[in-house]
């Protein structure tokens, strides 16, 4: 097992997985154990699964799935050895009827034995390839989660599930957001190349210093906002669509696979 780092950056994946599980780490995991994959997490009963499945396949780019629970299994050997997806995420939320109810740092009060878990790519996983090219995070800089915003693009409909786009943005210099396209597009399965660059009112943003999930981030003069599809949509969904009971993470606070980033990338 390697290191359990408290500051956020020398963990292996199951480190970091222990280190969430007894509270060590709040917040966003973003640069948490480089190198290993993070995940979007939405948790739902049985009788929406289907729908949810058709959903996340319908729109890929937003929810590209990378892992499924057996039901009422809290593990997902896939995706981690001891791995414990009630507890191993620092911070969740709890639905009910589309309002979130809850805001906790386990949810093992609130399992259930029809629960399936669908674990979905996270940018997070492309970032390290952009910072091992130069360019700047600014939600790691400033060590903040990233700022994410619900657009006016319409998702495909699926089954009781419906919304909009969530978008991730990162201000970006023009010839790193260039780079950034071509870096990205080769991550298809955690969301690939960005959705959107510049004139964040063209898909419904009034502001990008007010996001709507996450942290706002210093934005330059001299920068663009570039914005990619996010792990958060099915959150959006779930508002829209008021499915009886869900649980998701907490935007920003993913769960750290045994995963490589590597293995996603389309050379």
């Amino acid at each position: 097992m390697g290191e359990a780092a408290i500051d956020g950056r020398m963990m292996d994946g199951r480190a970091a997985r222990l280190a969430c599980r007894h509270g060590k780490v709040t917040g966003t995991t973003a640069g948490l154990a480089p190198g290993y994959v993070q995940g979007n997490l939405v948790i739902l009963p049985r009788e929406d699964a289907a729908d949810f499945m058709r959903f996340a396949q319908a729109n890929p780019k937003p929810c590209p799935i990378i892992g499924v629970s057996d039901v009422g299994n809290p593990n997902i050997p896939a995706l981690g050895a001891d791995l414990d997806i009630r507890t191993d995420i620092p911070g969740y939320r709890v639905w009910r009827d589309g309002e979130c109810v809850a805001e906790t740092g386990d949810v093992c009060e609130f399992w259930r034995d029809d629960l399936v878990s669908f674990v979905i790519g996270c940018s997070y996983s492309f970032e390290e390839a952009l910072i091992e090219d130069g360019i700047e995070i600014r939600h790691i800089t400033e060590n903040r989660k990233v700022p994410m915003f619900r657009t006016n693009i319409a998702t495909t409909p699926a089954g009781k599930f419906h919304g909009p786009l969530v978008v991730s943005m990162r201000p970006l210099k023009p010839a790193d957001a260039i780079r950034a396209v071509q870096i990205t597009s080769r991550y298809p399965a955690v969301h690939g190349a960005p959705v959107h660059m510049g004139l964040p009112a063209q898909i419904g943003i009034a502001d990008v210093r007010t996001p709507d999930y996450g942290d706002a981030v210093s934005v330059h003069d001299d920068e663009l906002p570039v914005f990619w599809a996010c792990g958060v949509t099915p959150q959006a969904a779930l508002v829209a669509s008021k499915p009886a009971f869900a649980i998701t993470h907490s935007p920003g606070s993913m769960l750290v696979t045994d995963l490589k980033n590597r293995q996603y990338a389309v050379i």
